[in-house]
């Protein structure tokens, strides 16, 4: 990991260390008002098109909660930390699943020991390159379900505890772990139900969850660090992927793109990466900086591995 003051002056790091409280509630105002307008345009025009658009639109935002609860993991969302806990588990990461004061300790393990053996992460990137029919099984098992399916029941798995303890701390433990989510999740089943569209939540947010939302984690994780450059250098242990408009609404929300910025200097919250980029560029560091022009460029590699390798991968798992 860099010395910032090596490379930044004290108040280019104070700047882009700052956090604005309005720009964070911006976003989570942002990221709600896209999926309650994309339920709103199937309910008042529901038809196979609006259908897709929404569950495309609903996914890439839950994709941009977990972003922010990443933001959040960091302490990048708000200075306060339990006000940052708070509205990071309660509007972000409670409604898809996920918890702060957990992903923090994994998150943080992930930065320590990045693309190492230790990496809690590495598996997600090791594999690759693969195949291009192993990516499309990868895909299938994203699109249908199977992925997401697999992850909530090992996470049901890890909350009912085992056997052998007694009913109390089993209760206990999975109200430590799932009662949040289950809140989240209840009050937004309720209030889509007041308003006599109950159906939105299976048909909206439960499926998108488990299908889209599948499908572009997979090619986050993929452009973050799969085949990226791993000789010591902490310019080349992440990339930075370009993103256009459409990209950024259907791919890659709230400025994921930006990762190699991110490990540079995990502190910054997530709206103040370009500026890093900037900076770093102006400095003359680009040539050093792991970077593909586009998501297209970063899959062609992800998929490059020859067919005649991949004999035997289809009992590979996920």
């Amino acid at each position: 990991m860099i010395i910032p003051s090596d490379y930044l002056s004290a108040e280019e790091i104070a700047r882009l260390r700052s956090r604005s409280q309005w720009r964070s509630l911006w976003m989570i105002a942002h990221v709600w008002g896209v999926v309650f307008a994309a339920m709103a345009l199937f309910a008042i025009w529901p038809n196979p098109l609006t259908f897709l658009l929404a569950v495309m639109l609903i996914g890439a935002r839950q994709l941009g909660m977990a972003i922010l609860v990443h933001d959040a993991a960091h302490g990048a969302l708000f200075q306060n930390r339990a006000l940052n806990d708070a509205i990071s588990n309660w509007l972000l990461g409670y409604p898809v699943l996920t918890e702060t004061k957990a992903y923090r300790a994994y998150h943080l393990e992930h930065h320590k020991y990045v693309q190492q053996a230790e990496d809690p992460d590495l598996i997600l990137s090791a594999p690759f390159p693969i195949t291009k029919s192993g990516f499309r099984r990868k895909l299938w098992r994203d699109i249908t379900g199977r992925t997401g399916l697999k992850q909530r029941g090992a996470q049901l798995r890890a909350a009912i505890g085992t056997p052998d303890m007694p009913v109390r701390e089993r209760i206990a433990l999975f109200r430590r772990k799932m009662g949040g989510m289950l809140v989240a999740n209840a009050v937004l089943f309720a209030g889509l139900a007041a308003l006599g569209h109950w159906y939105l939540y299976p048909l909206l947010w439960v499926l998108p969850l488990l299908t889209y939302y599948q499908v572009i984690t997979r090619i986050r994780n993929i452009a973050e660090h799969a085949m990226a450059p791993v000789n010591g250098d902490d310019f080349l242990t992440a990339r930075t992927t370009h993103a256009n408009w459409l990209m950024r609404a259907f791919l890659a929300p709230y400025f994921v793109n930006y990762h190699l910025e991110h490990h540079l200097l995990m502190f910054v919250p997530c709206y103040r990466l370009p500026d890093v980029r900037k900076i770093f560029l102006l400095k003359g560091h680009g040539p050093r900086m792991e970077y593909k022009p586009g998501y297209r460029e970063v899959l062609a590699l992800a998929i490059s591995k020859a067919e005649a390798a991949d004999i035997g991968a289809q009992g590979h798992a996920a």
